[in-house]
């Protein structure tokens, strides 16, 4: 009985690790972001509203598409807000 109970949590277990992938955690989790604020490399400032975005787990880029133009950024250049700042 006691290996069959762990054997179950470890299953579990293992099914929730693999959920924790892309912009997910353990429980399954999603970011609605509605407005950005990009800085480009040239030091010009992007606002808008987020069409899409997506963030990459092998590196610190993310994707984010604003007023139909998609950059390509490193994560410390791209704030993403759930709300348009006041």
């Amino acid at each position: 009985m006691k290996k069959k109970l762990f054997a179950a949590i470890l299953a579990l277990g293992m099914a929730l690790s693999l959920a924790g992938c892309g912009n997910r955690q353990m429980i399954d989790l999603t970011y609605n972001y509605k407005y950005a604020i990009i800085n480009l490399p040239n030091g010009e400032i992007i606002e808008g509203n987020v069409e899409s975005w997506r963030d990459y787990e092998d590196g610190d880029q993310i994707q984010v598409t604003v007023d139909g133009v998609t950059y390509l950024v490193h994560a410390a250049d791209a704030v993403l807000m759930t709300e348009e700042p006041k």
